[in-house]
């Protein structure tokens, strides 16, 4: 996975934008930061968003909390239309002082669409829009989304490899070996940096490839079968858990019986 640790250019914009930006399929957004929290959301595609501590991504049922002074960059998977809510650095409605993936109901979901289309508007209404979306975000669930960035580099080492192969199936004792790490090691650096075991950080990847594909418009099947599931039903199911839909409605893709 990439990251922006040793990226040097690294653009401040201190207001962070409250707006509508079109992104098409592949587009990225360099490394910057702005002295304000900002709430990043994609309707459709996959919004994948990276800071030194990993990457967090997001489909149409989640949105990413960035808080002020992040370094960040974007990049999207399928076309989407970024919505972009940014708020003072004094105005922390959940709290958060790091990067957090939020759960998008459906009411969430129109108040962003409908705060950001017209970003200049001073009006009462739109002052009480925000209000509203304020509340629902103080009551949006935190989501595990996020794939660290791994630190030692035996964690790496793993990790890369199974980055580069979602449907190795390999044990954590097998990469350890092709890696020269013992297996209790490896275990032992999944907790401590991570704060998860081997298969749930494996179960992350996966849902992470998936994802990216399921934007390019790939066969759920043939998703199933490039991240690793023994079949498009254990996929199915896994996928329905972390994200409340099944993969054949991923937003902005045709429909797929599933």
């Amino acid at each position: 996975m990439s990251n922006i640790r040793h990226v040097r250019h690294i653009r401040h914009t201190p207001t962070a934008p409250t707006r509508v930006q079109p992104l098409a399929a592949g587009r990225r957004v360099d490394a910057h930061r702005h002295d304000d929290h900002q709430i990043v959301y994609a309707g459709s595609g996959v919004l994948a968003v990276t800071t030194d501590a990993g990457t967090w991504f997001a489909p149409g049922t989640r949105a990413l909390w960035v808080p002020a002074g992040t370094v960040h960059a974007h990049r999207a998977y399928g076309r989407l239309d970024l919505h972009l809510v940014g708020l003072p650095a004094d105005d922390n409605p959940l709290g958060l002082d790091a990067p957090t993936v939020l759960a998008v109901s459906p009411l969430l979901r129109e108040l962003i669409l409908a705060y950001t289309k017209a970003p200049d508007d001073p009006s009462p209404e739109r002052a009480r829009l925000l209000a509203v979306l304020r509340d629902q975000l103080r009551a949006s669930p935190h989501q595990p989304a996020r794939l660290p960035t791994p630190a030692d580099p035996r964690l790496a080492e793993v990790c890369a490899l199974v980055h580069a192969d979602p449907s190795d199936q390999r044990t954590l004792a097998a990469l350890g070996a092709a890696t020269g790490t013992g297996e209790r090691t490896l275990s032992r650096l999944f907790r401590r940096e991570f704060g998860m075991t081997f298969p749930q950080w494996r179960t992350q990847s996966r849902l992470y490839h998936a994802l990216r594909l399921l934007a390019d418009g790939t066969p759920v099947t043939t998703v199933a079968n490039r991240c690793g599931w023994s079949s498009a039903s254990a996929f199915i199911d896994v996928f329905r858990r972390a994200y409340g839909y099944t993969p054949g409605r991923h937003p902005g893709r045709a429909r797929e019986p599933s």
